[in-house]
């Protein structure tokens, strides 16, 4: 019996004796988790409910105490239920029967929901990188959010599929193959002979487009003729088969296959690669723009300064024009905006636009899984999962796209109103800045007028940005030093190895810990301090928790299974003077699966990456309070070996779910 699942049926219990004994039915049952553990394990405010839904059925005033005494009994029926004590006005205190809790959950899994998916899909579309150039620090944040809501959901039992939409016709990628045709007047067979020669230099084809979309950004502030190609690339990009379209076909890939490698780096995966040549060229838009205008939840602008576009007429902002463009469509040129393909993919996903992808295989990773790629031509030759079909679809990007999200998603409500706006998702999360230290230590020029700055923003079209592979590298070699100094005698091999898994998980926890809304300013001292709230501190506990069982394993020590199934000396030692925080250690642990669920409910990573902080700070409080190896009475001795595997079965499955692995020693 999981802690999750004792509170469920004590909920179920509540609404049952409130039907039986007063003919009320509640929609919904409140419980609460007392501030201390002398006061109860669950408190439940029911009967003031309860007596107002009485006085309103039947004008009869009843005492909510009366009403708590009622219930009171068929609560303390249940089998895991040691005594319930009426407090206050009408408060049903809940205290568990411990011995009885510890006895069955031995070995139990912390997250049962990670044994078989159920239901209707999920799917989780995050990274959603330009393919034009190198991830940077904000695309890392978008990736770990998104790729841990999907552990999240997944560890709740949920059946996800999580794809990466690549933007492949769009003005990003436009820019580059500007840079590409008429700065550096290449073709196809010279940026592949380019790409060979980086390749055998040790430099990454993303990089040098990184640099290149940054000196056409400049370009542009300057050289109007060259500005005026952007329009005519991004044409033939869209229109496809032509040699414009192939070259930027080339360096789109090539810059998706790096930026997966990237990603891999973080134990980031995917499943799909969507792309947006294909939502054109396979007419998914034409299909969407059909239905929308059969609908008419779309019309042409035959007057003003949007004339000639098809817009979206939905009111979604208060008396100002910032967010004009994002209702467009159509342009009056009769390219396809960003929010019209969006819709398109977006009916897909959720499999209502009545057609399909082809799909071919695009990248296998060490293990053997595969990613798919969308692609125009059917492969008959190979077997293909089905993808897209989803319940629900969550979307991970950043704030500023809020407004075009909302168009999105009344769009796609008001095309198939069976959706409803509950159908789409948007995961939104706010910047990731530098701290003026985190700058100079990556080499950017910082000014006294910098350092006197909180953070210091960054911007992809200038050149000013952090990749996402430096940043992980450094990471690695700052942790590589720490390594060395407390364990010289460790092989070169292994140290890197526990330097990667530390790096990993200071800047997975780093930009975990922050709800998504906050600005986050990143720093490297901060991010891989063995002290305060940090992934390092999260992992130390961690291994500390494998180390303790290591040495007991080591002096033949395990749990008395006869000890643990004395349930009145179990419950003699819960009831001694140490025996409040040895329960609250047990059921805190077990609070896992509670907060995954809140996670899940609430679209916050943040609380589980809280939860998991507040865990490994409980557990060394823990360790440190109760003398685990030496304790001589076996009873007690089992009893905190018991709570001690339960937290640190609970913190590795934590730290697992937000992507982040335990060393072997740090």
């Amino acid at each position: 019996m999981t802690l999750t699942e004792l509170q469920s049926m004590l909920r179920e219990k509540v609404r049952e004796a409130a039907q039986d004994k007063f003919q009320i039915a509640l929609d919904q049952i409140i419980d609460e988790v007392p501030p201390k553990t002398e006061l109860g394990d669950l408190a439940f405010p029911v009967a003031f409910e309860l007596a107002k839904q009485i006085k309103q059925a039947t004008g009869e005033k009843q005492n909510p105490r009366n009403l708590a005494e009622t219930l009171k009994a068929e609560l303390e029926s249940i089998e895991f239920v040691d005594r319930v004590e009426v407090a206050g006005a009408g408060y049903l205190n809940v205290f568990f029967d411990r011995a009885r809790f510890l006895a069955d959950n031995l070995n139990s899994s912390p997250l049962p929901g990670l044994q078989e998916p159920e239901g209707r899909k999920m799917c989780v579309e995050h990274t959603s990188v330009n393919p034009n150039k190198a991830a940077h620090i904000g695309h890392v944040r978008n990736s770990v959010i998104g790729d841990t809501f999907q552990r999240i959901l997944k560890a709740t039992g949920k059946h996800v599929e999580v794809q990466n939409y690549i933007d492949n016709t769009g003005v990003q990628v436009a820019d580059v193959v500007v840079g590409f045709m008429y700065v550096e007047d290449r073709d196809l067979d010279s940026i592949k002979a380019l790409d060979e020669q980086l390749s055998a230099d040790g430099v990454s084809f993303d990089f040098y487009c990184w640099d290149l979309y940054a000196k056409v950004g400049q370009l542009y502030q300057t050289d109007e003729e060259l500005k005026s190609k952007r329009a005519e690339v991004l044409h033939l990009i869209e229109e496809g088969d032509n040699p414009t379209a192939d070259l930027a076909d080339y360096v789109a890939t090539r810059n998706v296959e790096c930026i997966t490698k990237t990603m891999a780096r973080l134990s980031i995966r995917y499943d799909l690669l969507p792309r947006e040549s294909e939502i054109l060229h396979l007419h998914f838009w034409d299909k969407a723009f059909a239905q929308m205008k059969d609908r008419g939840v779309i019309r042409l602008e035959n007057e003003g300064k949007h004339a000639g576009c098809w817009v979206m007429p939905f009111e979604l902002h208060e008396g100002t024009d910032e967010h004009e463009a994002d209702k467009i469509l159509v342009r009056s040129n009769g390219t396809v905006t960003y929010t019209g393909k969006d819709i398109a993919y977006q009916m897909w996903k959720l499999g209502v636009l009545g057609m399909d992808f082809h799909y071919k295989p695009f990248f296998k990773y060490e293990d053997g899984k595969e990613i798919w790629i969308t692609t125009t031509e059917e492969h008959t030759d190979v077997r293909v999962p089905e993808f897209g079909h989803g319940e629900t679809v969550y979307n991970v990007i950043d704030s500023r796209q809020s407004y075009p999200q909302e168009v999105v998603k009344k769009g796609v409500a008001a095309i198939h109103p069976e959706i409803g706006e509950g159908g789409s998702v948007h995961l939104s999360y706010e910047m990731v800045a530098l701290s003026p230290a985190a700058a100079e230590e990556l080499g950017f020029a910082v000014s006294d007028e910098d350092r006197k700055k909180p953070f210091i923003e960054m911007s992809g079209r200038k050149g000013l940005g952090v990749k996402a592979d430096d940043l992980i590298t450094r990471l690695e070699e700052k942790a590589l030093v720490e390594v060395e100094s407390r364990h010289p005698d460790t092989s070169i091999d292994e140290k890197k190895d526990i330097a990667h898994q530390i790096a990993v998980g200071a800047l997975r926890y780093f930009l975990l810990k922050f709800t998504r809304n906050t600005v986050i300013v990143f720093d490297f001292n901060e991010a891989l301090s063995f002290e305060g709230e940090t992934g390092c501190f999260v992992q130390y506990s961690a291994v500390r928790a494998n180390s303790i069982f290591r040495k007991l394993e080591d002096q033949g020590v395990k749990i008395d299974a006869d000890a643990i199934s004395d349930l009145d000396k179990v419950n003699e030692v819960f009831g001694s003077d140490t025996g409040t925080e040895i329960w609250s250690m047990l059921t805190f642990s077990s609070r896992l699966q509670e907060t995954v669920e809140t996670a899940a409910t609430q679209n916050e990573p943040a609380i589980l990456a809280k939860y998991t902080f507040s865990l490994a700070k409980a557990f060394n409080l823990f360790y440190r309070n109760h003398k685990i190896i030496s304790e001589a009475g076996p009873v007690k001795r089992s009893m905190l070996i018991a709570v001690a595997d339960s937290a640190r079965r609970s913190l590795t499955a934590a730290l697992d779910t937000m992507g982040i692995s335990v060393p072997e020693k740090m």
